[in-house]
């Protein structure tokens, strides 16, 4: 084919190649191909504007094709539907860098479909997913101020490492998602193992010289097969009628931020918006949403000189300064542990709940995660932003933002092995106003503590936000941003971690890019506001909880031998089940390796279950210690069932003193203790035990 074009390069020390030309002739179209993986990338854009909107309406999505993983989808119609929550975070990676570089006030629908076309188990299909929606934009006629790389940066051995195979990510303590341009990092996903500042810092900047390489030879690929950009002309406000509204409403908008409280700053706006709605009656239909665009654009500068200028902010904060903050725990009676987290008007109720590995979450995704034992869910309801409208299903904030605490709290959780249960937490935001998503860190910390969970450490998390001036190059970073400061402002960075280091960052950058000193400026400020915020959770919960809840299940966990496993389970389940029936239907589950746990609330039917499955699973020895109940009186002596097993204890075996008859000793039903004296063909010989 006469327009396909190959270009080859090496990333991280593994081969790529980007293609153009051979597929999808109607859209802009890049594949990438690294090892076995393969991505391909489709970039559109409508021929007009959409009515009605004032954002950029880019839409990305990233398809999981289970096929590119040689598996079969579950589910009963056996195809893939909606997104899951790992292609819905990386969507959210590829979107977030693109974003700030396309042209400001084109209104033209702008399509990203990303789609796994095959997975290389040892190829992570994300940074090349980012890669390949950058290409495809690139040489597209669709207006980007790109191009951009992206990277993920582990460290092994104390090197830091781009791109990391399967065995490297293994062995990592940091994975580090890096996207920018050649002068400026756009957007920083970073999880690690409590690193310092210094050490996330080193990792985002090595990863910013490999993403310099990217953009020089998507460059290259562009001056090849690029097309002419379309001449798409921002939409403006008509200037007389900006310069009539900012001579009428500058006033009043100056006087309306001076107001520090939140409730009075909202009425002051919209006694605001009332005045200039009648004062532009006339044309007020017809005009409305550019009026509000321009009062926007003078807050806006309002409230982004008074910080620039003399570190005044919308509540009278300081640039570093924290918003006040009151914590509680154990406020639910019912639940397995529970804690509230108030920052200023931010406030979140995190509930923890405690269950059997088994109802850990199944995973059925292209990745080779089979389950996820910890959980945390974020739910953000109309009401707390004072909103009067439905409920929607969950988001893909809410996703995103639930997935970022997972990630800061991963680090610090006990092992199955030390902890052996199915773990939840679920954020409900009660009000919001700037940082929900770190305050939902904050309370499922203090929420698994209380449910008695043995973290390691305390965990806080902290959103830093950027003022920058374009033309003077002056800067402020805030930090504990509020909504407006995020809204109005160029960053939004979120850092997360215990006493010792970083657990997770998630940046955001609404202009085009941040450079290395304002990073870096960023993580002493969010260290420094960490350590703040960890004291004020200490006042209400410094460790975790010595008891579990009387709600929680109580487990019992062992080992048995993996060949006996099958004696447990029996044919069909019956055995097993039928232990859950007689033990009042406790839970148990059976790994391969043979471990079992045991879960319920009576401690009795526990123990009972236990001593069934481990005499199923015993071995008669001579000498060995036996429990059993008497199952039939002979003649001779007593036949004593235990586990699934039988022997006798002959009627001279049963006290040290005559006995005339057996009846005189045990009758049916009763529960003895007897030593193991003779294993023969015939059976098993016991001597019971006198107590």
């Amino acid at each position: 084919m006469e327009s396909y074009k190959k270009f080859e390069t090496t990333i991280g020390g593994q081969k790529v190649a980007i293609e153009t030309g051979a597929l999808c002739t109607l859209s802009n179209c890049a594949v990438v191909t690294c090892g076995e993986t393969v991505i391909m990338a489709n970039a559109t854009i409508a021929d007009k504007p959409r009515d009605g909107v004032d954002y950029i309406p880019l839409s990305v999505d990233f398809e999981e094709k289970m096929y590119a993983v040689g598996k079969i989808p579950g589910g009963f119609r056996k195809r893939e539907g909606r997104a899951g929550d790992k292609a819905i975070l990386t969507s959210r990676l590829i979107d977030r860098p693109l974003r700030p570089l396309l042209t400001k006030g084109v209104y033209n629908d702008i399509s990203m479909v990303v789609t796994t076309l095959s997975v290389d188990p040892d190829v992570d299909p994300a940074p090349f997913a980012m890669l390949a929606s950058s290409v495809a934009l690139s040489i597209s006629d669709i207006p980007f101020n790109g191009p951009t790389g992206s990277v993920i940066v582990g460290r092994v051995g104390g090197s830091f490492v781009i791109n990391p195979n399967a065995k490297q990510l293994i062995e990592t303590d940091l994975h580090v998602a890096v996207s920018g341009t050649a002068e400026a990092i756009l957007m920083v996903e970073a999880g690690a193992s409590e690193v310092s500042e210094a050490d996330m810092l080193g990792a985002i900047m090595f990863g910013h010289e490999e993403i310099k390489k990217q953009v020089e030879f998507i460059n290259t690929i562009v001056k090849k097969v690029g097309k002419k950009k379309l001449d798409l002309k921002p939409k403006q406000v008509d200037e007389i009628l900006e310069q009539k509204v900012r001579s009428y409403a500058t006033t009043f908008v100056e006087k309306a931020l001076q107001e520090t409280d939140l409730e009075k700053r909202r009425d002051a706006e919209d006694r605001v918006d009332d005045l200039v709605a009648d004062q532009f009656a006339e044309i007020w239909e017809q005009s409305k949403k550019d009026i509000g665009e321009v009062l926007y654009n003078i807050k806006k500068e309002i409230v982004r000189d008074k910080i620039l200028t003399n570190g005044s902010r919308p509540d009278g904060r300081g640039t570093k300064d924290i918003r006040p903050i009151w914590t509680d725990t154990g406020v639910l009676p019912r639940v397995h542990g529970s804690a509230v987290f108030t920052r200023g008007n931010t406030q979140v109720l995190n509930i923890c709940t405690l269950g059997m590995i088994s109802e850990a979450q199944q995973v059925d995704d292209i990745t080779e995660e089979e389950y996820r034992r910890y959980m945390h869910h974020y739910n953000m309801p109309p009401y707390a932003t004072g909103e009067a409208r439905p409920l929607r299903a969950t988001g893909r904030r809410e996703i995103g933002h639930g997935a970022l605490a997972e990630r800061a709290l991963l680090p610090v959780l006990p092992t199955e092995d030390e902890f052996p249960y199915a773990i939840r937490t679920v954020s409900e935001v009660l009000s919001s106003n700037g940082s929900s998503s770190m305050a939902s860190v904050c309370g499922s910390s203090m929420s698994l503590m209380n449910a008695g969970v043995p973290i390691k450490s305390a965990v806080a998390g902290i959103a830093m936000g950027l003022i920058k001036d374009k033309s003077t190059g002056k800067v402020a970073v805030l930090s504990d941003i509020l909504g407006t400061e995020d809204f109005l402002g160029d960053m939004d960075f979120k850092v997360a971690g215990t006493a010792k280091g970083i657990t997770a960052i998630q940046m955001d950058i609404k202009i085009a890019g941040i450079d290395e000193n304002i990073i870096k400026t960023a993580l002493k400020q969010a260290q420094e506001g960490r350590m703040h915020i960890l004291k004020k959770m200490e006042e209400s919960i410094k460790t975790h909880s010595k008891t579990l809840s009387k709600y929680a299940p109580k487990l019992i966990t062992f080992n048995i031998n993996p060949d006996k496993i099958r004696e447990v389970i029996g044919t069909g389940g019956k055995v097993i089940n039928k232990i859950i029936e007689d033990c009042g239907g406790i839970k148990i589950d059976l790994n391969d390796e043979g471990r079992v746990i045991i879960g319920g609330m009576d401690q009795a039917m526990l123990d009972k279950a236990q001593s069934i499955i481990k005499g199923i699973v015993f071995d008669p020895e001579v000498g060995a210690v036996i429990t059993g109940e008497v199952k039939k009186i002979l003649p001779i002596g007593a036949i004593i069932e235990f586990g699934s097993k039988s022997g006798l204890i002959h009627i001279s075996k049963l006290s040290k003193a005559r006995v005339e008859k057996v009846e005189d000793v045990v009758a049916v039903g009763d529960t003895v203790e007897a030593k193991i004296i003779k294993i023969s063909e015939k059976g098993i010989d016991l001597q019971r035990i006198e107590k």
